[in-house]
């Protein structure tokens, strides 16, 4: 099959190879000529614009949407829409949240064209592993574009599956990654608590690789635990800052809105946030608190 890529950051970029890899046309765009024209010396064609793109791809149309989250989506869609016809499809490979999946999904319908939310998960071990795809969609739609699932998916009848209508893609992949803020936080803990058992001097790294075969707690997260702390075992120069990209705080309002308690991974989330308070203004006040009711004694910056 052949299709078009929008969106040439790391992941993007890797899934394009991957796809090429499997014998498929691949046409990429970005906003950067440079990104194109990187991608292009990997064996892909560049296109320069949307319009550009859109004329070096048959009818009917495939275009992989790989770009942030928000505004970027929509504004890319609107202009995209202009460039394309009836019957072709777009898929969004990105985190976008599920509502706004849904709303897209109806408006492109009315152009008679096809949104395929796809929640991707792989990172940038997806060209050598293989790609996690969770899909959203026209059931039949879906099944067309099978050829491109089976070819980034980690074996053809693995990893990759349709699990819904529109929406359903990128709502699976929310709670995917809900799921990975709890799972990450609790090897985080694990490890604090070994590292401050000074009186054992623990390796950490070669614990981690003890736990990573036959262990239950064993994954390709602390596989890659086990990578970090071989690289660098005291985490130097690295900031404890942790970001996050929209989906844990997601599944934990939709725990909400559905009474479902969700208390790992709201925890996880809010430890995320408390990371990036570096003049915590709630620490200062429970510490001045136990001063006047305990006296108790305040350390000064």
């Amino acid at each position: 099959m052949e299709l078009g890529m929008i969106g040439l950051g790391r992941m993007g970029a890797s899934m394009a190879q991957r796809l090429m890899q499997g014998g498929h046309r691949v046409v990429g765009y970005n906003r950067s000529p440079e990104a194109t024209k990187q991608l292009v010396a990997q064996g892909a064609e560049g296109a320069f614009s949307l319009q550009e793109l859109a004329g070096k791809l048959t009818a009917p149309r495939v275009v992989w949407l790989m770009i942030p989250a928000g505004p970027s989506v929509d504004q890319t869609l609107q202009d995209l829409i202009l460039c394309l016809a009836k019957g072709d499809v777009i898929i969004d490979g990105g985190n976008s949240y599920y509502k706004d999946t849904q709303k897209r999904a109806a408006q492109i319908k009315e152009h008679e064209m096809y949104l395929v939310d796809v929640g991707t998960s792989g990172g940038i071990w997806g060209l050598k592993e293989g790609y996690s795809m969770m899909i959203g969609g026209e059931a039949e739609v879906v099944e067309r574009l099978r050829p491109i699932f089976e070819t980034l998916a980690p074996a053809k009848d693995k990893g990759w599956g349709y699990v819904g209508p529109s929406g359903a893609g990128h709502f699976v992949k929310m709670v995917h990654n809900g799921i990975e803020y709890g799972l990450m936080q609790a090897y985080a803990e694990g490890f604090s608590v070994l590292r401050h058992k000074q009186e054992f001097d623990l390796d950490l790294a070669k614990i981690a690789d003890v736990w990573r075969f036959g262990s239950v707690v064993r994954s390709w997260l602390l596989d890659l635990a086990a990578n970090a702390l071989h690289e660098n075992p005291d985490l130097a120069d690295i900031a404890p800052y942790v970001a996050d990209s929209g989906e844990g705080r997601w599944t934990a309002f939709e725990a909400i809105d559905l009474d479902v308690p969700a208390p790992v991974i709201t925890l996880a989330l809010l430890q995320r946030l408390s990371s990036r308070d570096t003049d915590s203004f709630s620490d200062k006040l429970l510490a001045a608190l136990r001063h006047q009711f305990g006296g108790h004694e305040v350390k000064s910056e």
